[in-house]
């Protein structure tokens, strides 16, 4: 890229080779309707018995969640899921 810069793209690839690599599955996360919502949901198996779901904001470098993600991230944190931003 011209600038150097990484582009919210190039962040969410890496999210995706990464699950991946942990033989893991990258969806990515909308839902119409309702905005700020994490741009991935990853799905890997932890441990031999447990499925565990992952939430995660894909942001270029320098960049940071908005007030409206962060009240969504909150909500699903109350609720015990975890959710990153990257």
């Amino acid at each position: 890229m011209a600038t150097g810069k990484r582009r919210e793209a190039q962040v969410e690839q890496r999210i995706i080779d990464r699950a991946k690599e942990h033989k893991g599955t990258a969806y990515k996360f909308t839902s119409p309707g309702r905005r700020s919502v994490p741009d991935r949901l990853i799905v890997c198996d932890c441990t031999p018995h447990e499925l565990r779901p992952l939430f995660i904001e894909a942001k270029r470098p320098g960049q940071v969640a908005t007030k409206s993600q962060e009240r969504e991230h909150k909500k699903l944190r109350d609720r015990g899921a975890t959710v990153f931003v990257a």
